[in-house]
């Protein structure tokens, strides 16, 4: 019987697992990719407090290290379930099933997809998800990216570095965000923006050559073309394997206030798997160690 398990490896459950283990709880975590969460796919962190740059990847090996030195158990397991016998939760991975007393859920979220005719059957073909992962296959070629939030920016101008040419498509009449990083796609001299398009589908023969758009603003469908499509349009929760014992939203996110705390005694929700308006690393960061007091709190109360 674990005291404490926490599904997620990014900022959130390793923030968690340090909060916990400096409350005298040695935490179970449970990660099925890689520790750190979408930080891995971040080029460049400006905006964490008190770190005026790092690289994403130098970010999550350094969270990761300070949770192990605190003796964190962290072992890579996908979650394919979570349920509920009495006071104690069954945690259910591709490997192994454990039980613990509480559980903090922070499995964050995944990128979007367009769901267009093209995006499946060339992914990895020029489709991606991630312009830090894939833009140096693309090196001074011209590629699109898809979306206008702040993920699209980032994308945009990491590629913008290394790329000959970078297309930004957003489905709105303009940029949403009011930030550094839309002062400095405005100013690229290879960023072109695209407003008011959408995609159609992607299209190619063994790789993407291609993108049709389509106007919002009622304007005719056009062919761009381009090596490269890079989607940034948000993201969703996977949840599923928690909802039937876990309250989600309308969106599929685990509904849970500024306590982290869900509608289970015991079961809280940490970062960006959880209804909050601002998905960030600093916010992730801030939910784990709430949920991992809170975690604390409720087990202490147990063993009472």
């Amino acid at each position: 019987m674990q005291d404490l398990i926490i599904i997620g490896g990014g900022p959130a459950g390793l923030t968690a697992a340090i909060y916990a283990a400096r409350a005298g709880i040695v935490p179970l975590v449970l990660e099925s990719l890689t520790c750190g969460g979408q930080t891995i796919t971040t080029s460049e962190i400006e905006n964490y407090p008190a770190i005026a740059k790092i690289e994403g990847w130098q970010f999550a090996e350094d969270l990761r290290r300070q949770a192990e030195a605190f003796g964190t158990d962290i072992r890579m397991e996908r979650v394919t379930g979570l349920s509920l016998r009495g006071e104690t939760k069954l945690v259910k991975t591709e490997k192994a099933e454990y039980e613990a007393k509480a559980v903090i859920i922070a499995n964050g979220a995944k990128r979007r997809k367009l769901n267009c005719p093209g995006e499946v059957e060339f992914l990895g073909r020029g489709v991606s998800y991630c312009g830090v992962c894939d833009g140096n296959f693309f090196r001074g070629k011209t590629v699109c990216v898809i979306g206008g939030g702040n993920t699209a920016l980032e994308d945009a101008l990491y590629l913008s570095g290394i790329c000959k040419k970078v297309y930004l498509i957003y489905r709105r009449a303009e940029l949403r965000v009011h930030s550094v990083e839309a002062d400095e796609v405005r100013a690229k001299e290879n960023i072109t923006l695209l407003f008011s398009n959408v995609p159609e589908r992607i299209f190619g023969e063994n790789k993407v050559t291609g993108i049709e758009l389509r106007r919002t603003d009622g304007g005719e469908n056009y062919q761009l073309e381009t090596d490269a499509v890079f989607v940034a349009v948000g993201l969703e929760p996977e949840n599923a394997v928690f909802a039937e014992c876990v309250a989600v939203d309308e969106h599929g996110y685990l509904v849970a206030g500024e306590t982290c705390e869900t509608n289970v005694p015991g079961i809280y929700a940490a970062g960006d798997t959880r209804t909050k308006r601002l998905r960030q690393i600093v916010t992730a960061a801030a939910d784990g160690a709430v949920a991992a007091t809170t975690a604390a709190e409720y087990i202490r109360g147990l063993k009472k």
